[in-house]
């Protein structure tokens, strides 16, 4: 998780120090990743979680915390620079409008976009990508944002760049070390 979450937002998204991140699903394998790196970059991170996961994202780092069980995130948040949607369409959906102009929605779950042909090595497979990605990139042009399709590929270097972060005490509510250094 750890890799496609350096990946994610560090290779595709390049977040920054201040810029705001949505990141669904903060209490998972990604999300949990995710939450603990992008805070580690300097970003301001909100997340989708159940209501007994709520503490747990908090511990994690998060600023905002979104019980999806009773608020809908897309009516309480808006102008961020990133998502990282690893839920499906209908949060993918939502998560286009909750994104300033020219931001990033990332899904990991789909649909994949002429990009991953090219990231395959796979050029041939470029339309077929471009008609099964067609929906949502037009609904993110028709909103000034960006989408994009992501698939973790396996990279030793930054495995070891992560394994060599040095991880910080814990919480007591949360066994999750967060990073203390920018790799």
């Amino acid at each position: 998780m750890a890799l496609a979450a350096q990946q994610s937002l560090v290779d595709l998204a390049d977040v920054r120090p201040g810029q705001k991140m949505l990141v669904h699903a903060g209490a998972g394998g990604l999300g949990s990743t995710a939450i603990q790196l992008a805070k580690h970059l300097g970003a301001y991170v909100a997340t989708t979680a159940h209501t007994r996961d709520i503490d747990k994202v908090r511990d994690l780092g998060a600023d905002e915390a979104i019980d999806y069980t009773t608020t809908d995130f897309a009516d309480v948040l808006n102008r961020y620079d990133v998502v990282l949607d690893s839920l499906g369409p209908a949060s993918l959906e939502k998560s286009l409008t909750v994104l300033k102009p020219g931001g990033l929605a990332i899904s990991v779950v789909g649909p994949p976009d002429p990009a991953f042909a090219a990231q395959l090595g796979q050029p041939l497979l470029k339309p077929v990508m471009a008609v099964l990605s067609r929906k949502v990139r037009s609904r993110a042009k028709r909103l000034g944002v960006r989408y994009s399709f992501f698939f973790m590929r396996a990279d030793g270097a930054q495995l070891k760049a992560l394994a060599a972060l040095k991880p910080s005490t814990p919480s007591p509510t949360s066994s999750r070390a967060r990073p203390t250094a920018r790799s």
